[in-house]
C-alpha cells in the first residue's frame, strides 16, 4: 500500500499486516485501520477535554499558553512530517500522538503526582497507563464494547512507559499484548518510537516559548545554552535588525530554526541506524535496538535544555506556587470522593473499586472543572474564577 507522502518503507507498520483489534470489526470501506483509530480518538470525549488541561500554565492564566490539546497537535504535526521523510505510516504516528496524553490529569504533572500518592496502596497511577485505560475502558461510545477498540499498534504506542509489575499485570489479562515488550525488552514500532521523540521535541520548544511569554525566563538566560545560542546567532547573522526592539521575532526565529534542525537530525540519525541494522520488516524492528533518535550531539544539547527548563521554569517559585495549590485541590477532591462517592456521577459512585473510580473521575477532569468542584465541595477558592 502507499501513503499520501510516498511509498511505505518495508520496516514501517502496515495496517494490512497489523495485529488487529481486541474486538474484531469489519474493515472500513474508505479508511485504513490507523486512519480509523485517529478518527475515533479525535471524536472522543477525552480528546475534547485536552483543550482545558494544563501543559505548564493554567488555561485561564493566558489565552496564548499551550494546553494539552495544542501540545498534542504540535506533536502530531512534527511526527507526521518526520514519518513522511522516513517512509513510515503517517496515520499511525498521528493516532499515537493524538492519544498519548488522553490520560493526563488536570494541572499537568502536579495532578499525576497527587494521584500517584493517593493510589499508592490501590494499584498506583501513571498517565501513560491511564491513557491506555481511557481508550480501552473509559470511553463509552459503542454498544458492542467499552473503549475505542483501537488497533494493537496504536495502543502499543500509547503505552510508551510501563513498570515491570504493571507489564506483568497486563500480560496476565492480555497475553502477548501491549505489555509483552516490556517483559521481553524488545522495541515498539518505529512509529511509536517516533511519536515518543516528537513529544520531547515539541514540549522543549513550546515550553521555552511559553516560559519567555510568561516572563519567568528570558532569552538572555537561554542564550547560555548551546541549542539556543547556535540558532539565535544564526538568526542574528542573517537578520541583524532582530537585535533591536522586541525580542519576540528573534525568539520565534530561534525556535523555528531549532525545531527544523532537530527534525533533520532525527531523520539523518534514524536513516543511518536503519541502514546499519537493516530491519527487513516491521517485526525485525522489534528485535533491534531503538532506531529512532537524535545524534549524540543533539541528544546532549537537548538534555541541557531540559535541565535548564527543570531548574528555571518548572521549579520557578511562581509555577511551584500554582503546583502546590493544584495538588491541594486534587488531594482534597480525592479524599472527599472516597468518603462521599455520591458526589460523583452515578456510574463512578457505583463502582466496587472506589479508589480506582475516584482516580478515573479526577484524571478525566479539566483544570477548571476540578477548581469548580473543589469550591463546591469545600467552599474554599484557591484560584481566581475560571468562569
Amino acid at each position: 500500500m502507499a501513503m499520501l507522502g510516498g511509498p511505505l518503507a518495508p520496516y514501517a507498520s502496515d495496517p494490512a499486516q497489523g495485529r488487529g483489534r481486541r474486538h474484531p470489526e469489519a474493515p472500513a470501506p474508505t479508511r485504513n485501520d490507523y486512519q480509523r483509530d485517529r478518527d475515533r480518538i479525535v471524536h472522543s470525549t477525552a480528546f475534547r477535554r485536552l483543550v482545558y488541561k494544563t501543559q505548564v500554565f493554567l488555561n485561564h492564566e493566558g489565552d496564548l499558553f499551550r494546553t494539552r490539546l495544542t501540545h498534542t497537535l504540535e506533536v502530531a504535526q512534527l511526527g507526521r512530517s518526520i514519518a513522511r521523510s522516513l517512509g513510515l505510516h503517517e496515520d499511525l504516528v498521528e493516532a499515537i500522538a493524538l492519544a498519548h496524553d488522553l490520560g493526563h490529569t488536570p494541572f499537568g504533572h502536579a495532578g499525576q503526582d497527587v494521584l500517584q500518592a493517593c493510589m499508592a496502596a490501590h494499584g498506583g497511577f501513571e498517565h501513560n497507563l491511564q491513557s491506555l485505560r481511557v481508550v480501552d475502558v473509559l470511553e463509552q461510545r459503542y454498544p458492542a464494547f467499552d473503549g475505542l477498540n483501537l488497533t494493537f499498534e496504536t495502543r502499543e504506542g500509547i503505552l510508551k512507559h510501563c513498570a515491570l509489575r504493571v507489564a506483568r499485570w497486563i500480560e496476565q489479562h492480555e497475553p502477548g499484548g501491549v505489555g509483552a515488550r516490556f517483559l521481553a525488552r524488545s522495541q515498539p514500532s518505529l512509529e511509536a518510537q517516533l511519536a515518543n521523540l516528537a513529544d520531547e521535541i515539541a514540549y522543549n520548544a513550546h515550553d521555552v516559548d511559553d516560559g519567555v511569554r510568561s516572563g519567568l525566563i528570558t532569552l538572555g538566560q537561554l542564550g547560555d545554552l548551546r541549542l539556543i545560542a547556535r540558532f539565535r546567532d544564526e538568526a542574528l547573522a542573517e537578520y541583524p535588525a532582530l537585535a533591536q526592539g522586541p525580542q519576540r521575532r528573534l525568539l520565534f526565529e530561534t525556535l523555528r530554526r531549532m525545531l527544523s534542525a532537530q527534525v533533520y537530525d532525527v531523520i539523518r540519525h534514524t536513516r543511518t541506524a536503519l541502514q546499519q541494522h537493516a530491519p527487513a520488516d516491521a517485526q525485525a524492528v522489534r528485535q533491534a535496538p531503538p532506531l529512532v533518535g537524535f545524534s549524540e550531539a543533539m541528544r546532549a544539547d537537548s538534555a541541557e535544555l531540559k535541565r535548564f527548563l527543570m531548574r528555571r521554569l518548572y521549579r520557578h517559585p511562581v509555577v511551584m506556587d500554582t503546583t502546590e495549590r493544584a495538588k491541594r485541590v486534587l488531594r482534597e477532591l480525592f479524599e472527599i470522593y472516597v468518603d462521599r462517592p455520591q458526589e460523583m456521577p452515578a456510574d463512578y459512585a457505583a463502582s466496587p473499586l472506589r479508589e480506582r473510580a475516584v482516580a478515573d473521575y479526577i484524571a478525566g477532569m479539566t483544570d477548571r472543572f476540578a477548581i469548580r468542584e473543589h469550591v463546591r465541595l469545600t467552599g474554599t477558592r484557591l484560584f481566581r474564577s475560571t468562569d
